[in-house]
């Protein structure tokens, strides 16, 4: 069953009144034209929505519940998928998953947030947020891939790293800097996607890469709308001007130079066509691996620090 959210309430009303009458088509009354028209009225007011979305809508399409996960990006793009567990410190942390398998042939190291579709998948993979151990098999991970010369994928979304005592204890920071300084230390090509949230340290973690992609209705930020308002107006109501304040949209991003590439999503949101977004997302993947193939390891890795030092002079 499709969820809505609440800006798109002109569109639920519609796609209710093509379920009913379709019903009524269903027992035998002949309302074919009225169904087609009622549709095409659904897809112009569809169309109108996502054409002017604000930072905010943006934010709330980006965490949508049914969006596609972390999961659903390696189960359809990446066979024979192997994943690996625990950081050889304290354990594991489903949080963020990490592995290897081979994408459209080539043998990959895939590391990714995910947040679980379900109360207990949720609860499994703590809504995506990383403690220390999974910033850390990060790092195991990607010194391996180096080792071997793999590339490395990296699917961001996450509203942040996880802010729990016991995190903090264990070295919450320290890991972030680690997992940070091991993607900018590669010799080999990292690529990174940004599919739903980028919050904060907690993404910027894997998402130091050669090329960020971004989905197009996806955000990325140093912080969370609500946590920003709450820091500077004391009052998390007004996340929605936080948010057009933040500058975390992929165009914004873009303009920016912060991320390379924005992919287009299907007219709703990538909830709405899965199998697309995935598949659009594939190319691009395939895309930039074949620009950063020919580079040697110290080539991959001078542009990857230059780009990252290049925001910083940009932006600072």
């Amino acid at each position: 069953m499709r969820s809505y959210l609440d800006f798109e309430k002109p569109v639920a009303e519609l796609d209710a009144r093509i379920d009913e009458l379709r019903a009524l088509a269903a027992s035998g009354s002949d309302i074919a034209d009225e169904i087609s028209r009622v549709e095409d009225k659904a897809g112009q007011a569809l169309d109108e929505l996502y054409s002017a979305l604000t930072p905010w809508q943006k934010a709330q399409v980006a965490r949508h519940p049914q969006r596609p996960h972390c999961v659903d990006y390696i189960n359809a793009l990446i066979t024979e998928f192997t994943p690996l567990a625990g950081d050889r410190k304290f354990g594991e942390d489903e949080a963020l998953i990490g592995g290897f398998g081979r994408f459209r042939g080539e043998s990959v190291c895939v590391l990714g947030q995910e947040k679980g579709a379900t109360t207990e998948t949720r609860l499994k993979h703590n809504f995506g947020m990383a403690r220390p151990e999974g910033y850390r098999k990060a790092v195991r991970l990607m010194e391996m891939a180096d080792r071997f010369g793999l590339p490395v994928l990296s699917l961001v979304d996450t509203a942040g790293a996880y802010p729990g005592i016991g995190a903090e204890e264990r070295g919450q920071a320290e890991a972030i800097a680690r997992s940070t300084d091991a993607c900018l230390s590669l010799r080999v090509p990292n690529i990174a996607v940004i599919i739903g949230e980028g919050g904060s340290g907690g993404a910027i973690a894997i998402a130091t890469a050669n090329r960020v992609l971004m989905l197009e209705h996806a955000i990325y930020s140093v912080i969370s709308p609500e946590a920003a308002s709450s820091i500077l107006w004391r009052d998390s109501t007004k996340a929605q001007e936080a948010a057009t304040n933040m500058k975390i949209t992929a165009q914004d991003l873009a303009r920016f130079g912060i991320i390379d590439t924005i992919l287009k999503e299907p007219v709703g949101g990538a909830h709405r066509d899965p199998q697309a977004m995935i598949q659009v997302t594939g190319d691009a993947i395939a895309q930039a691996m074949n620009d950063l193939r020919p580079l040697d390891g110290d080539t991959i890795r001078r542009q990857r620090r230059q780009k990252f030092l290049d925001i910083g002079r940009k932006l600072g």
